[in-house]
């Protein structure tokens, strides 16, 4: 089973070799909290946290 990672540059989480979101491959194996964006448009969750595109974000790296 592959381990979650967070994209250091949008904090996107995903497994695998790059970020599905940016494409960067620098990320960070250590992060805290979870929060999943389903509706970045109506969310202010996403727009605190400057995320535009759905999918399952790191809170803090």
């Amino acid at each position: 089973m592959a381990k979650e990672k967070a994209c250091k540059n949008c904090k996107r989480i995903y497994e695998g070799d790059a970020c599905p979101n940016c494409d960067k491959k620098e990320f960070s194996d250590g992060f805290k909290g979870k929060v999943e964006i389903i509706n970045p448009e109506k969310s202010e969750i996403a727009q605190k946290l400057k995320i535009s595109k759905k999918g399952l974000y790191a809170i803090r790296l």
